[in-house]
């Protein structure tokens, strides 16, 4: 039996940008034959109120309130995961953090003041996985790899020809983990990207270990 699960995904309770309520996304993604979802909401200065944006530690609950209502709407055949979507201040650039914990945004202060390298040396510390989100849109730019474990090659609102220059990137470096995700922000987004493994994922242990394994396949549509 194969399994497949986004790995990309924005609620509208969190994220901005976001237009679909979370325990919606759940549904749709069950319609479409999905196991399971992770949830990175934007970790950036656009998602906290100017008198947080400083101190979003202080405002973990309406963070993780996406996160929440789609857990609302996960049962034994469906996995809803804890994830982000971390932008630093004063950057463009994004990335996919797995293996994220509600602890660890909790007790770890301020993470968009870290920049890549001293969050990459904190999430090593923490046992999740940092990947370049989309590294070719427009405005992009590439970080040294030593900061990285991958890249997500796939990007569901991302055009072919970037996706393609994304996997060569991943490709020329010699990055070890390769994601794709739908980038799911509205209706049309959904269920264009993630992963199709050979075995369910019920944690984040078990995401992060198929992940570095490579053991699945990226759906690219």
């Amino acid at each position: 039996m194969q399994y497949k699960y986004e790995l990309h995904c924005h609620t509208k309770e969190t994220s901005l940008c976001g237009q679909v309520p979370a325990r919606e996304i759940v549904k749709m993604y069950k319609e479409k034959g999905y196991s399971g979802i992770v949830i990175t909401d934007h970790y950036s200065p656009m998602t906290f109120k100017p008198s947080r944006v400083y101190r979003p530690q202080t405002d973990m609950d309406f963070y993780l309130k996406g996160y929440k209502e789609a857990l609302k709407e996960a049962d034994e055949n469906f996995t809803v995961l804890l994830g982000m979507e971390i932008r630093y201040y004063a950057t463009a650039n994004d990335f996919l953090v797995y293996g994220v914990t509600e602890e660890f945004l909790k007790t770890n202060g301020n993470l968009m003041k870290l920049y890549p390298r001293k969050f990459y040396k904190l999430a090593k510390e923490n046992n999740m996985i940092v990947v370049q989100a989309h590294p070719f849109r427009e405005w992009m730019i590439r970080i040294k790899h030593k900061y990285l474990d991958g890249a997500e090659v796939h990007n569901g609102k991302t055009s072919k020809e970037r996706n393609r220059k994304a996997l060569d990137w991943f490709r020329e470096k010699k990055m070890a983990v390769k994601v794709s995700g739908s980038d799911f922000h509205r209706p049309k987004n959904l269920a264009t990207g993630g992963i199709i493994t050979n075995e369910p994922i019920k944690t984040n242990d078990d995401l992060l270990r198929i992940l570095r394994s490579g053991e699945y396949e990226l759906i690219e549509k």
